[in-house]
């Protein structure tokens, strides 16, 4: 595997930084023991203008073998021949990946206490891997890449290049090309994905791998849409491993989704009767926001649409003027979480009575939606592919048509202000987009005048006199006439 690192920058800003944030000095050739082999680390090249460092691994067949048969993975003869027999020692497998993680362990930390700046912030990468294992082709390479912000070139390598007509193997040759990503970002996404297009992990795969792909995948897995396959593929497709790592990242997109921490909502989970001790400032802000707007709109049945952990109705039930709640999602295990959150098992008959949970999507229309004061969709807009919003405003604007509605979404322009934020980074891997406050206004301007409905706008939280506050909010109300034919 080799990394390079061109720039275009001044004598102060060389490309041999590369050398300081892996850890490796460029002008040394090193070699590390791995479980399976020597990993050897040395640079083809390094000045101020390009710096390539280089990761080979070379496998010790027999040590292969040997902590297969420790681990009870012998198998039949045919089995024990395969293991001597196979492409590790000339492919980049997914001992490559493990060989990354031992060597450049600080580095996909993002930890480069020489040049901090410099580990924090995009880089032009260019990352070649001469022969790649890739069970479902150069299509599949795309599809694990490119929405990760990587330009990707899948070449696919003949099976012999002197009988073409024997077709391709299953091997690429990959080149990947990226200016908006960090090498910390980088290294994790070679360190799941080279073993998920391996499709053959030939080494035992134990329960703190969740632990090791949660990790890695930290900010990005959790909203790609082949998330599935990867962890499928990641774990080996061991069941119990999977389901466990997936439920984990559910919980972190409803975190996000809530700009709350992952800690509260798992403790929701396990412990039923967790309450909010520490949520996250700006969803506080949020929630205060809406209440006031339903509280001024004399609201008395509210739905809560894409209600996930449940935050929001539990506010809402504190306040006695709010005689019926209705959280909807599409997600199982949302309902389960807010469920639990709510301790509805155990909630008194009266209280038990002002509050319902059901699963539901918002691309369909839903009989049981209408006849209700008002509808909130609290950071929901933004989880919608664009083709499908339309839907969602019908199911809502055009079917439902409370008398009110609120929607709060991002204000794409604060972003800069998030000091952690990458230029140009969505504030989530599941936002499908972010709207400026134009944008937005144009948007909700639109939705109100096709279904009958008064709109207006408030900030939620400190509002920037340049970029506008963190979050925004429409405020729908449905005009006179048509609120008396609904």
């Amino acid at each position: 595997m080799f990394l390079t690192l061109g720039t275009i920058g001044t004598p102060e800003r060389p490309a041999t930084d590369l050398g300081f944030l892996l850890h490796k000095h460029p002008d040394n050739a090193q070699a590390f023991s791995t479980s399976y082999g020597t990993a050897h680390v040395f640079y083809p090249e390094a000045d101020a203008r390009r710096c390539t460092a280089a990761l080979l691994l070379e496998v010790d067949a027999v040590a292969l073998v040997r902590r297969g048969k420790a681990k009870g993975r012998g198998g039949a003869p045919d089995a024990a021949l395969a293991q001597y027999v196979n492409d590790r020692p000339y492919a980049a497998s997914s001992l490559l990946a493990v060989a990354l993680g031992n060597v450049f362990s600080t580095a996909l930390r993002g930890v480069c206490h020489a040049r901090p700046e410099r580990a924090a912030e995009p880089l032009p990468l260019r990352v070649e891997v001469p022969a790649l294992p890739a069970r479902g082709g150069p299509d599949l390479v795309r599809n694990l890449f490119e929405p990760l912000g990587w330009t990707v070139t899948a070449e696919p390598v003949a099976l012999d290049a002197e009988f073409p007509e024997w077709g391709d193997s299953r091997y690429v040759r990959l080149v990947l090309e990226s200016r908006t990503l960090t090498l910390a970002e980088a290294l994790r996404h070679l360190y799941v994905l080279l073993p998920v297009l391996d499709d053959a992990k030939h080494y035992w795969v134990a329960p703190d791998e969740v632990d090791k792909l949660l990790r890695a995948g930290e900010g990005w897995l959790p909203g790609h849409p082949e998330q599935k396959l990867i962890v499928s593929r990641y774990l080996s497709r061991r069941w119990s491993l999977t389901r466990q790592a997936m439920e984990r990242l559910e919980l972190v997109r409803l975190a996000e989704a809530d700009d709350s921490e992952v800690e509260q909502i798992d403790n929701a989970v396990a412990q039923e009767t967790e309450t909010e001790e520490k949520p996250a400032p700006l969803a506080v802000l949020r929630r205060e926001a809406i209440l006031d707007a339903l509280r001024r709109s004399a609201a008395t049945r509210v739905l809560d649409l894409g209600c996930g952990q449940g935050q929001l109705v539990q506010a809402l039930l504190k306040d006695p003027s709010f005689t019926e709640i209705v959280g909807v999602d599409v997600s199982m295990r949302a309902l389960t979480i807010a469920s639990r959150r709510l301790g509805l098992d155990r909630m008194g008959e009266r209280q038990a009575a002002r509050v319902q949970l059901f699963q539901g999507s918002l691309a369909y229309t839903d009989k049981r939606l209408k006849g209700y004061d008002a509808a909130v969709l609290s950071e929901v807009v933004e989880h919608v592919d664009p083709p499908r919003l339309s839907a969602l405003e019908y199911a809502v604007f055009g079917s439902a048509r409370p008398r009110t509605v609120l929607v709060t979404t991002p204000n794409v322009e604060y972003n800069v202000r998030w000091e952690t934020l990458p230029a140009g980074r969505p504030r989530h891997g599941d936002h499908r987009f972010e709207w400026t406050r134009e944008e937005f206004r144009a948007w909700a301007g639109a939705v109100a005048g096709r279904h009958g409905y008064d709109v207006e706008f408030g900030p939620v939280g400190a509002d920037d006199p340049e970029v506008g506050p963190p979050t925004q909010m429409a405020v729908f109300t449905l005009v006179a006439k048509e609120a008396k034919a609904a």
